[in-house]
């Protein structure tokens, strides 16, 4: 690959959304006529227990593996596929450049000042740019986002794909797929998030994504190492399961009568202090925002029951789960029903998906 060895990757028309979590692979494939857009094709297929810990893929072929199934399973054709890094594992600065050079101008200067910005020898790194646009103190420059991952990221998920029969042909951020994703839940915001402060809340197995936005642009990410893992283990100790049976039990529902408040009730309170937290964080460190009109609420957290009510009385903030794929056309192949049950977790595969329409790039 040349220098700028993509991240952001370019586009293309057939693409498949991938999302490597911790728990599952999330497959989505969307189709777009004029301004309407529709599920072609979705899959979640299981990850077995530790081969993506911390972001990392332990074992790129069980993960393949699990890719491949979950492509057959969506019974998609499509073979090209847009993919994620965590935000954790990339460093990302908005540098200026001078307005009248190429791109690949650009390239060459970034080559020649890249230890100016990361921390890391240039070819231990995957890195590429973005130009956003005229900067707003000085029309002669032009904002550029600078973003660099660890080879070693990039490559684990590229060996899964390679395994599964997939070509990467996009490279995404995690934060930026769900901000990508963040449109097809415009209908449940107030006004459309229009001069509204929105918080998405994406609890995970293990991670928990914050991403604010506010006049639907983002004004603040952070990711806490916190998840429904939580809740596994906490079933595990307290019914004296094995993991594996803690995790069963929970996604089929065969827990004894007094599992709310044995268990349920006191993860959902470390949740919404969880979130509480975040959202203090967010607070503290904008001087223009002291509050949020809504939060959404996406991630395997999002299927528990209730989830919404509770985290709305707790912290007195309306609350939704996301339905992204609620005004889209589904097709048959793509199991409405169940891709109804499964949409909230989806909102990453579904950003991801979305850059196959990316006209920016």
């Amino acid at each position: 690959m040349s220098f700028m060895q993509s991240l952001f990757g370019g586009v293309s028309r057939e693409l498949i959304g991938l999302d490597i979590s911790s728990s599952a692979v999330k497959l989505i494939e969307l189709g777009r006529r004029g301004d309407r857009y529709s599920v072609e094709a979705y899959a979640v297929e299981p990850l077995p227990l530790n081969v993506v810990v911390d972001k990392q893929l332990t074992d790129p072929k069980l993960v393949g593996e699990a890719i491949k199934r979950a492509v057959a399973r969506a019974g998609t054709r499509t073979r090209n596929a847009a993919i994620a890094v965590a935000g954790s594992s990339v460093i990302t600065k908005l540098i200026n450049m001078s307005a009248n050079l190429s791109e690949n101008d650009m390239e060459e200067q970034i080559r020649a000042e890249a230890d100016q910005y990361i921390p890391y020898p240039i070819d231990e790194v995957n890195l590429d740019f973005q130009v956003l646009g005229p900067s707003t103190k000085d029309r002669s420059v032009v904002d550029v986002l600078l973003a660099a991952c660890r080879k070693e990221q990039v490559e684990q998920r590229i060996a899964a794909l390679d395994i599964a029969g997939l070509t990467p042909t996009v490279v995404d951020i995690e934060a930026y797929a769900l901000e990508n994703a963040c449109q097809f839940v415009t209908h449940q915001m107030p006004d459309g998030g229009r001069d509204k402060t929105v918080a998405v809340v994406d609890m995970g197995a293990s991670m928990t994504s914050l991403l604010v936005l506010h006049d639907l642009r983002t004004v603040y990410t952070r990711d806490q190492a916190f998840g429904g893992k939580q809740l596994t283990e906490d079933i595990m100790r307290f019914y004296g399961m094995s993991f594996e049976e803690a995790g069963k039990a929970k996604r089929e529902g065969n827990l004894p009568e007094t599992y709310q408040q044995d268990v349920l009730d006191h993860f959902l309170a470390d949740m919404a202090q969880q979130i509480d937290r975040s959202l203090q964080f967010f607070f503290s460190a904008s001087s223009q925002h002291g509050s949020v009109d809504q939060m959404i609420l996406a991630g395997g957290c999002a299927s528990i029951p209730g989830v919404e009510g509770f985290i709305q009385e707790r912290l007195q903030i309306p609350t939704v789960l996301a339905h992204p794929f609620a005004q889209m056309a589904v097709a048959s192949r793509a199991r409405p029903q169940q891709l109804a049950l499964d949409e909230a977790t989806l909102m990453i595969a579904a950003g991801l998906a979305y850059r196959a329409f990316d006209e920016t790039d």
